[in-house]
């Protein structure tokens, strides 16, 4: 549907699942790409953990709704939640506005930064959805 059109932000990292990572020392700030926005539609709701509370990497942490679905949201990475974006919480609609900035969800302290080997670059990540593109009918994987 969107194809590779839109470039990602070379300064993050990727999951199978469409989730984003920004690391600052080891603070790591977590929100979904924009594939995931575009093709999840108007997002009307998001659930997000409370502060202080543990994630494990891969693991689910959350939920966006929108029009079209419902859609679990995964851990790039394992910490501790120190802070959650409470304006998409009130206006999700920001996660399709601007996945990247207004738009992030989670800022987590990292239990392991190496963790974030197992991510993909924002090449990686094209062409992870130029695959999907070629035939995958899941838009999920792992």
């Amino acid at each position: 549907m969107t194809g590779t059109a839109v470039t990602f932000p070379r300064d993050l990292k990727y999951t199978q699942e469409h989730e984003w990572v920004s690391v600052e020392g080891n603070v790591a700030t977590v929100g979904i790409t924009y594939y995931a926005q575009e093709e999840l539609g108007d997002i009307v709701y998001v659930e997000l953990p409370e502060a202080k509370k543990p994630v494990i990497q891969f693991a689910e942490f959350g939920v966006v709704e929108s029009v079209k679905t419902v859609s679990n949201l995964y851990s790039p990475c394992s910490g501790e939640v120190i802070e959650i974006n409470k304006a998409v919480v009130e206006t999700p609609e920001l996660v399709n506005d601007d996945p990247y900035d207004g738009g992030w969800l989670i800022k987590l302290r990292m239990s392991d930064p190496r963790e974030l080997d197992e991510l993909m670059t924002s090449a990686e990540y094209e062409e992870f959805l130029e695959e999907l593109s070629q035939g995958a009918s899941e838009p999920q994987q792992g």
